[in-house]
């Protein structure tokens, strides 16, 4: 083994992913709170296609102690991931994360700027099966 350890290519890239949608797979999802304390589901998803350096992305839905428009937002947004990995929430059903683990889905990403970084951010959601099928059902 060499004492030596050099950087590569794909360690210098700084070119993020083409906005648009890649194919993904959900690969951690848990309760977590913010820095400001606030009740929050933290989704990881493994993004397909790119840059080794981009492929983990991760999204945050504040579902308690944030503004109430900021709650309806996070939790339409997060219906949005259940329909995507075919879950059908209905009232009173309890959020449950470990039921999106491992669920292939599509992310819709852009670039955006953030702290004076390019960063990739999740747009939209969609079933893996709506792309390939042209949006019509699989059977």
């Amino acid at each position: 083994m060499s004492s030596h350890a050099f950087f590569s290519l794909e360690d210098l890239a700084r070119i993020l992913p083409t906005p648009g949608y890649y194919g993904c797979s959900i690969t951690h999802a848990s309760f977590r709170h913010s820095s400001r304390g606030n009740h929050m589901l933290h989704v990881l998803f493994l993004l397909e296609g790119v840059n080794p350096a981009f492929q983990r992305l991760a999204d945050y839905f504040v579902l308690e102690g944030a503004s109430p428009h900021g709650i309806a937002v996070a939790r339409r947004r997060l219906v949005q991931l259940y329909h995507a990995c075919g879950f059908h929430p209905e009232e009173g059903e309890e959020i449950l994360p470990c039921q999106l683990i491992d669920y292939r889905l599509q992310l819709k990403v852009d670039q955006v700027e953030w702290e004076n970084q390019s960063r990739l951010r999740i747009l939209a959601y969609r079933s893996s099966w709506s792309a390939a099928a042209g949006g019509q059902l699989p059977f």
